[in-house]
């Protein structure tokens, strides 16, 4: 019988993260290395973690109308079939199309922080975004509907008491538009989704937040299917306004 176990191993994991976001917010106590110390964190579980069809990067998304979202915390998109991913100087560009989900990552969550996340969040999910027809050997499918844009929180604390309780909620439920926040985690504390079932939030105060949040992601993400195929000759158009 192996010694190996699962329990632990998953536990490690929270574990891990859990560390790494204290020791950011105990050792760095300039606000923007503190900010990007803590993305960092989780933009390096998500890489790690998630299928590679995903990369997790901070990021600007643009759309082929040229508009382009603010940066965002961190941004998962697709690898595997959306080309046009421009990065330069740490400066990382991704189209709208390639987006599957977005998250804002702070230290603290508050009615402050999820009114900012969810406004950001609203900015990605109005961009503009292509779906082409598909060729086969024996025709073509139809274009693909747009796949849903994840959004989410991420924070290592909170300032509410309890940590997930009424008070969030009622800020989560301001936006339950463009600016829902679908999945979340506090990793001192738990996670949480928006449950489209009850069209309600469900808040998961388990004690281990962050893998808990994980293989919450992962599950959401098998059902969200695969991007849409990029017109990537409406963003060439751009070519001819240099």
């Amino acid at each position: 019988m192996s010694s190996w176990s699962l329990s632990q191993l998953l536990a490690s994991l929270h574990e891990d993260i859990e560390q790494r976001l204290a020791i950011v917010r105990k050792s760095l106590h300039h606000p923007g290395s503190k900010g990007d110390a803590s993305e960092n964190v989780w933009i390096d579980m998500l890489d790690t973690y998630l299928p590679k069809r995903y990369q997790a990067a901070k990021a600007h998304v643009v759309d082929s109308h040229g508009t382009f979202s603010q940066q965002m915390d961190v941004v998962v998109f697709d690898r595997q079939y959306s080309p046009f991913i421009f990065k330069y100087e740490g400066e990382t560009i991704v189209p709208a199309e390639s987006v599957y989900a977005v998250f804002e990552a702070k230290q603290t969550a508050n009615a402050t922080l999820v009114d900012y996340a969810q406004r950001k969040v609203a900015s990605v999910r109005q961009l503009h975004r292509t779906s082409l027809p598909i060729p086969h050997a024996g025709g073509t499918y139809p274009a693909k509907p747009l796949i849903p844009i994840l959004g989410g929180l991420l924070a290592f604390e909170s300032d509410w008491t309890p940590a997930l309780g009424k008070a969030m909620n009622k800020a989560l439920r301001t936006d339950l538009g463009e600016g829902r926040l679908d999945v979340g985690c506090v990793a001192s504390h738990g996670h949480f989704f928006f449950d489209g079932t009850t069209s309600d939030y469900q808040f998961m105060k388990e004690g281990k937040p962050a893998t808990a949040f994980l293989f919450k992601l992962i599950a959401t993400l098998q059902f969200s299917g695969t991007v849409p195929m990029i017109d990537i000759e409406a963003y060439a158009k751009w070519l001819t306004k240099l």
